[in-house]
């Protein structure tokens, strides 16, 4: 919904950009709307009309309303629509860069994007910011929407580099990586479970086999340009620790960490003798979070635990995590992924990551955060 008070403050300055065909669009489309207006209303401060005419020439209707009407107007079309509108006139330009603007636009479309990284976070304080402080809030939204991101490849990422300059000297086909978190035991539809019985999506390309004793396994899959990889997947609980931890609401011992308890009362984690082995190993990590927001989560223990799997004393710094921040099937409300990525204080890791929303039982999204993991990784996704 719009905001009760449309935003308002005077645009000043900028360069006149070219003429743009989909902005000229944008721009009668927006017009269409107020076209009983035209003729009515008097001129808007002598400034040209968005249809490129002399300044003495009377300013469109649109023009000639007040600046916090226009903004509110501008603010219940597409962000696409206003970059385009931005380009048919000089007008029209500095209008459309409104700080508010993009600002009311950052709040209302934030949690909506499915997929944020460590490149394109926006900060956590961004909207606590004081006035005497301006933020170029539509450089933010450049940044870190959804329409406009490109899957970034961390060229100056020092484990890519090491990686590829290992793949030229040994042949490794299927890049291994360690999936572990609450999203694999404590939703109602099985995400491991669903990518094994779903080859239309993930195709199968070996069978399981036993890595960890009671809490985990090896599976192969194939992504769609048949480059392999294999997941190994974690458990806190064996399966039937599970279930009877489910039915009686327990918290059983955790069978991936032992616990540490620090003299400040904070809880440490670190991973058993066979996991830290384990570790060494993989190529990169999958943790998968419980999104699902109608439970309780205990985030502060998950961000511990996750610190202790990337420790870079257990392998090569700088190997990329993926977060499938999952819910069971599509009915059920998500924690958004920009909350997600603040909430497990992806920040503060030294490595690439990033946070994909992921449905269990469509498999909706896997295929993304997959992409993005064996990019990182150094493996070519193209098909």
């Amino acid at each position: 919904m719009a905001p009760s008070r449309p935003p308002g403050a005077s645009p000043r300055g900028g360069r006149a950009p070219e003429r743009h065909p989909q902005g000229m669009a944008a721009g009668r489309r927006l017009e269409g709307a107020l076209r009983f207006l035209r003729g009515s209303l008097g001129t808007w401060e002598g400034l040209p009309g968005s249809g490129g005419g002399e300044a003495e020439e009377q300013p469109s209707a649109l023009e000639a309303l007040p600046i916090d009407v226009k903004l509110h107007i501008l603010s219940f079309l597409a962000c696409k629509d206003l970059c385009h509108l931005g380009s048919t006139s000089r007008y029209w330009h500095l209008t459309v860069q409104d700080p508010l603007l993009w600002r009311y636009l950052l709040i209302r479309d934030l949690p909506s994007w499915h997929s944020v990284d460590w490149n394109s976070l926006p900060d956590a304080n961004i909207f606590n910011r004081p006035f005497s402080a301006p933020v170029d809030y539509l450089a933010v939204y450049k940044k870190c929407c959804s329409w406009r991101k490109r899957p970034l490849k961390s060229s100056q990422s020092s484990y890519r580099t090491v990686t590829s300059l290992l793949h030229a000297l040994v042949t490794q086909t299927e890049p291994r990586y360690a999936m572990f978190g609450p999203g694999l035991e404590d939703l109602d539809e099985s995400l491991v479970h669903r990518m094994m019985t779903s080859p239309e999506v993930l195709p199968l390309a070996g069978l399981p086999h036993r890595q960890i004793h009671g809490i985990g396994s090896g599976v192969t899959f194939c992504f769609k340009n048949n480059q392999k990889f294999n997941i190994l997947t974690l458990y806190s609980k064996t399966s039937k620790e599970r279930r009877t931890a489910r039915e009686a609401s327990a918290n059983p011992i955790n069978k991936i960490f032992y616990e540490i308890n620090n003299i400040d009362g904070t809880m440490q984690y670190n991973p058993i003798e066979h996991v830290k082995n384990l570790c060494v190993l993989v190529d990169g990590f999958i943790f998968v979070a419980d999104a699902e927001a109608h439970k309780r989560h205990s985030r502060q223990t998950e961000v511990a635990q996750i610190a202790a799997m990337l420790n870079p004393a257990l392998g090569p710094p700088g190997r990329p995590l993926l977060i499938l921040s999952c819910v069971s099937s599509a009915g059920i409300e998500r924690i958004p992924c920009v909350y997600m990525a603040h909430q497990l204080q992806l920040n503060s890791l030294g490595q690439p990551w990033m946070v994909q929303d992921t449905e269990a039982s469509t498999l909706a999204g896997l295929l993304d955060g997959i992409e993005w993991l064996l990019e990182e990784t150094g493996y070519d996704t193209s098909q």
